[in-house]
């Protein structure tokens, strides 16, 4: 009797105990569903804009086929917008890279002593004028007088000088820097006798007379980037100058790639601190009394304009010596250039010139070698320019 209450005991806590089991199970996935229960898709949370256009779009009477075509238009105007930019952005590098390519080539040619390619050529930049050359004066700020002394005598003023570049593609500017404080009382002096002339090319240079070397350079960089010429000339404030006589002399040197021109000279390297003229580093040069290599007289020179450019991209690492007839002639030295010796470039004051000019043989440049320049060139260009010079008509008349 007692085995059977016993067994119908265990029989109940048996069914008890699966009952519960099973109850706890039902609660357990009643309570993960709630938990993971994924929203549904007009539960997610949707931007304000968005949201204000999916409700217009339920609420109107297009049918969803319809709307849903016309949100895959957009799109696709969007992606063809895109597109249109990608491509200009890719012709913008490509232009970019064949820019890039150009000047590598031009710099290898300098280097590799070979002629400039006609491809570069062609990749030259086409919406610029040419000019036949651009002269360069330089000046400094306490020369106000030599300037005015220049302009009174062989460089045109006014409509005369616009004539110049329209007309005969020549270009004449007084080369100068900054002070060593810029926006000094010399720099305003500098600015207000532009405004009054309009002739100066400013340069991004300190002046100073040791400095002359990087102010060379400064100006053919400066010079090259702001107008395409043939040549361009250096020549001191200080030097008379017949510009139609210059340019029959540069033009019939056109067809040549890399012409150096100047009067050609090799004088000695001078160790002596006490001397004009000095050079620090003459120690390069070889044993003391050494000359240096063949360089024009820094009183007036002229470069074609790839040898402007090789310098202009070059500029930050090619040496400056202290005197800068010398810099230059090292920098193109060791380059492929046709180095021309023209003596009419370097004529004496009267009467060597003025024989000159009688004879038929009229001098592009004249000062004194005593000088290095006019000696008190104020005064005396004047007579200069009476005796030696080529005549208002030869300009007018010259054919280039």
């Amino acid at each position: 009797m007692s085995w059977r209450r016993g067994g119908v005991a265990d029989g109940v806590a048996r069914r008890w105990v699966l009952l519960l089991c099973v109850g706890s199970f039902c609660l357990g996935l009643l309570f993960t569903n709630r938990m993971w229960t994924l929203p549904e898709a007009s539960e997610v949370v949707i931007p304000n804009e968005r949201r204000g256009k999916e409700s217009e779009l339920m609420a109107g009477d297009c049918s969803i086929r319809k709307v849903q075509g016309k949100h895959d238009y957009s799109d696709m105007l969007h992606i063809s917008d895109t597109h249109r930019d990608s491509q200009t952005l890719d012709k913008t590098i490509a232009n970019l890279e064949t820019e890039l390519s150009a000047a590598r080539t031009l710099q290898d040619s300098f280097l590799n002593g070979s002629p400039v390619q006609e491809e570069y050529k062609a990749a030259e930049p086409t919406g610029r004028r040419k000019y036949l050359m651009v002269i360069g004066i330089n000046t400094a700020f306490s020369s106000r007088k030599r300037r005015d002394s220049i302009r009174n005598t062989w460089m045109p003023q006014g409509e005369m000088r616009k004539k110049l570049e329209e007309e005969k593609g020549i270009i004449i500017r007084f080369v100068i820097g900054h002070s060593a404080i810029s926006g000094g009382i010399v720099d305003r002096a500098i600015q207000a006798e532009d405004k009054k002339h309009g002739d100066f090319m400013r340069l991004e240079h300190v002046e100073g007379y040791l400095e002359l070397s990087g102010k060379t350079r400064a100006y053919f960089a400066t010079a090259v980037a702001l107008w395409d010429a043939n040549f361009y000339v250096k020549v001191d404030d200080d030097v008379h100058v017949n510009i139609a006589t210059l340019g029959n002399i540069l033009s019939k040197h056109i067809l040549k790639p890399r012409v150096y021109i100047g009067c050609m000279k090799s004088g000695p390297v001078l160790s002596d601190k006490d001397v004009r003229y000095y050079e620090p580093e003459h120690w390069k040069f070889g044993e003391v009394g050494n000359k240096y290599f063949r360089h024009a007289t820094g009183q007036l020179y002229a470069i074609s304009k790839d040898l402007a450019t090789y310098i202009s991209i070059n500029k930050h690492v090619l040496h400056k010596y202290i005197n800068e007839d010398v810099s230059l002639g090292a920098w193109l030295i060791g380059l492929d250039v046709e180095h021309i010796d023209d003596r009419r470039l370097c004529c004496g004051t009267p009467p060597d010139c003025e024989w000159k000019a009688q004879a038929g043989n009229t001098c592009a440049a004249s000062f004194d070698w005593k000088c290095s320049g006019i000696c008190n060139s104020v005064q005396n260009i004047w007579g200069v320019h009476k005796k030696c010079s080529e005549g208002e008509k030869a300009l007018l008349t010259a054919s280039f």
